[in-house]
């Protein structure tokens, strides 16, 4: 089953899904799904949604927590099992975004980890969301184990592997057929990570944002 939406309709559907904290305690939204599949951008329209509806809102990206180059290409600069395992400091992200944002948590957070241009690890100032607030968290690999219990809400975005590359050759200068060797790092590593987790399954929402401008609301399947 799919429902077609306009891109407006959408997103006011999935602001007003995102739950209401209890209390002072913040809501944690997580943005998930593969490279490419648009998640920056649907958290930005939901975060902007969200604070039409009068909701405080902290928006952050996962990418702001990578791990340092050495870590991250420790296994090889191609190696998907690097890609899957070393690309993010899952403890940071935990400690100082989403538990403290969590349910009975002090609120008080740091955006950044980790600046990936320059490779620098950040201790930035803490931060202190208002109360109620709702954190909207894009990034890759959202619903893997060690963030087990750390997202209240999560969206699902399902793009083919052919359409994703198709956006990254226009916004990064890469390969467009998603089987070129340059892409296999990150194809292969989302491969692992949906026989892993399959994560469609255990969001809250799934949206195929194939087609920017007419997204659907679907049923959870296996991407392709």
């Amino acid at each position: 089953m799919a429902r077609a939406l306009t891109r407006a309709e959408l997103v006011a559907e999935l602001a007003a899904g995102v739950p209401v904290g209890d209390g002072a305690d913040c809501v944690r939204v997580g943005v998930d799904g593969v490279d490419g599949a648009g998640k920056t951008v649907l958290a930005g329209e939901l975060a902007a949604a969200l604070r039409a509806l009068g909701r405080r809102v902290v928006q952050l990206s996962a990418d702001d927590w990578h791990q340092v180059r050495e870590l991250r290409y420790a296994r090889g600069r191609h190696s998907p099992e690097g890609f899957w395992l070393d690309s993010y400091d899952y403890g940071r992200l935990r400690a100082e975004v989403l538990e403290p944002l969590g349910p009975g948590g002090t609120r008080r957070y740091r955006a950044r980890g980790h600046d990936l241009a320059t490779d620098a690890v950040l201790e930035e100032a803490w931060l202190v969301a208002p109360p109620g607030a709702v954190l909207v968290l894009d990034g890759l690999f959202l619903q893997r184990e060690e963030l087990e219990g750390c997202l209240d809400h999560v969206v699902w975005l399902q793009v083919p592997f052919e359409e994703t590359a198709r956006r990254m050759a226009v916004r990064d200068g890469s390969p467009a057929d998603p089987t070129h060797l340059a892409l296999r790092r990150y194809v292969e590593a989302q491969r692992t990570y949906f026989a892993a987790r399959t994560p469609w399954v255990r969001a809250d929402v799934v949206v195929d944002n194939s087609d920017w401008s007419h997204p659907l609301v679907v049923d959870p399947v296996a991407p392709r």
